[in-house]
């Protein structure tokens, strides 16, 4: 349970980092507010989130899900 909370956390902040590099791209450019700094957060933490899973699935955390056929 608690995995899947951070989880979802992490992927909540990376939505956030996305809408906030959104804003800044929109916005007029802003000395010190650069829009590399929320998209670079964002891989950052998404390649987390997959490393986390990666992870938890070799420890036996969670399970895939059985094979279609």
């Amino acid at each position: 349970m608690l995995l899947k909370l951070i989880v979802i956390a992490l992927l909540l902040f990376i939505i956030f980092n996305l809408f906030r590099a959104g804003l800044v791209m929109v916005r007029q450019p802003q000395p010190g507010v650069k829009m590399s700094r929320y998209l670079g957060r964002r891989v950052l933490f998404s390649a987390l989130v997959l490393v986390l899973i990666f992870i938890a699935q070799a420890l036996g955390l969670i399970e895939p899900n059985p094979r279609p056929y």
